[in-house]
């Protein structure tokens, strides 16, 4: 008798008590069960959820670099899909349990319905984004695991050997990567890598050079240690052809005629293409290539879009289509403006347009689409939109970076994030690289000077900047050797537009 009259006295009889105690029970676990009368297992619930939600503060403002670092460990993100379909499942036990703990004892059939409706209601708030949370983070976890093998799996010809998982960069203050871009496509014959950019990133600082290899060179060089240097003392070339014979002894043909004519020379590999790339352009440039990043031109706009378009300046028309030495013209274009935000199709366009523009037009259209991506995936949008943009990835991304070092690569990104990533510009006239025999020695000192000169701070550009015209900036000014890209991507038309 005594038992009833005290749980009369605590249990909340009306309905809007009751379900205000079974949603104040909802957001703090464990108030609803002590307030229902069941208050051990109430207090420890509550005690456990003041702990968790401690727990990661602390973690967040403390250790956010070891979480996004567990963010490429396949076998971690699997512990958190699991942790997090449990959480969701106890967070949904307590409260149906804490509903019946509130509910009285007696009631009508439409008082029932309603508080069932209400705690389903509550149980889905829980469910959802618990399996959105599960679906995303096995998402990367297939990202991480189709494109980044471990180094033991994987066949690679050129990359580091052995590698000190706890600290990479250790013995290297940079980090040299190869990006390419070509259209790698099931209805394409051939691939070409029409885009071949260095980024060199100090370990230190974060801040990245890019270098723009122009797709004509000719008799690209290998280290004399490489076996392909025997084939090629010279470089990769041949005297005495058209300027049509040429394009297959050019840098953007290396990536598939090389390995055709010598299979398998420089031993087991998953993309001979790309080794005998790392080998020659960083010959080229004098840097050691550490990994590659090849993206699959034809789903980069998947990639885009994923992110939700990217915002770039276009300071001059850039053709959608059209052939130059046919005499074809572009049905679309993309007109000048600023911060223009672009879809897939139309940033693939304004990276690769080629209709009356040269290399070096498309090269600094291609360094400021790499910046505008970065600058794209923000927290936000990783957060919201991270399933499109992992599957995009699958499709779109090869790479012989292997899974080990990801959670230091993790920690690096975040450095080039806030770091300053520059061009390095090479003169293409003293450097003769539009001539048979470029200046490779030159290229190379180049480099090593920019590299060891200070970054450039970026420069505050005008909201209404006026149009250069040729007399108040003569074409044949020489620009810095690097320039930070801020500068360069900014909204500065000049010159006059193709039509």
């Amino acid at each position: 008798m005594g038992r009833h009259s005290h749980t009369a006295v605590d249990r909340p009889r009306s309905v809007p008590k009751l379900l205000g105690w079974t949603l104040l029970g909802a957001l703090v676990p464990g108030v609803g069960l002590i307030a229902g009368g069941r208050r051990r297992i109430g207090a420890f619930v509550l005690t456990v959820t003041l702990g968790l939600v401690g727990l990661g503060v602390y973690v967040g403002l403390t250790r956010r670099q070891e979480v996004l670092a567990a963010a490429v460990v396949p076998s971690r993100l699997l512990i958190t899909s699991v942790t997090i379909g449990a959480l969701a499942l106890l967070w949904i036990v307590v409260i149906v349990a804490s509903h019946r703990s509130l509910r009285p004892a007696t009631g009508g059939a439409g008082r029932r319905a309603l508080g069932a409706a209400f705690v389903g209601v509550l149980c889905f708030a829980i469910a959802a984004p618990a399996a959105i949370a599960v679906q995303n983070v096995m998402a990367q976890r297939d990202l991480v695991q189709d494109v980044f093998v471990a180094q033991g799996e994987s066949k690679s010809a050129t990359r580091p050997k052995t590698v000190n998982i706890k600290d990479p960069w250790e013995d290297r203050p940079r980090l040299n990567l190869l990006l390419l871009g070509g259209d790698d496509a099931p209805s394409r014959v051939g691939v070409r890598t029409d885009t071949v950019i260095v980024a060199s990133i100090d370990t230190r600082t974060g801040n990245t050079a890019l270098i723009s290899m122009p797709r004509q060179l000719t008799f690209m060089p290998f280290p004399k240690d490489s076996p392909l240097y025997r084939k090629y003392p010279n470089g990769f070339g041949k005297e005495g052809l058209s300027l049509e014979g040429r394009l297959e002894w050019m840098l953007t043909a290396m990536y598939e005629n090389v390995p055709a004519a010598h299979p398998g020379i420089l031993g087991p590999s998953d993309n001979e293409g790309a080794d005998v790339l790392k080998q020659s352009v960083g010959e080229a440039t004098g840097l050691k290539i550490d990994y590659y990043l090849q993206v699959n031109l034809t789903g980069f706009p998947e990639l885009v879009n994923a992110l939700g378009g990217i915002t770039v300046n276009v300071n001059e028309r850039v053709a959608m289509g059209g052939v130059s030495s046919a005499h074809i013209p572009p049905k679309e274009w993309i007109e000048p403006g600023p911060k223009q935000h672009l879809d897939g199709r139309h940033a693939l366009w304004f990276a690769r347009g080629r209709y009356n523009a040269d290399d070096d037009q498309r090269q600094i259209r291609q360094r400021c689409t790499i910046k505008a991506m970065v600058d794209a995936a923000d927290p936000a949008t990783l957060v919201t939109k991270y399933k499109a943009i992992a599957k995009a990835g699958q499709h779109l991304l090869r790479t012989d970076i292997p899974q080990e070092i990801l959670p230091a690569l993790v920690t690096l990104a975040l450095k080039v994030k806030s770091g300053t990533v520059s061009n390095i510009n090479l003169d293409v006239s003293k450097l003769r690289m539009k001539y048979l025999h470029p200046d490779y020695e030159g290229m190379r000192e180049a480099i090593a000077a920019a590299l060891e000169a200070p970054t450039p701070p970026a420069k505050t550009t005008p909201k209404t900047p006026a149009k250069s015209s040729p007399k108040s900036t003569p074409a044949n000014t020489p620009k810095p050797p690097t320039q930070n890209l801020v500068d360069a991507c900014a909204y500065q038309p000049e010159g006059t537009q193709p039509s």
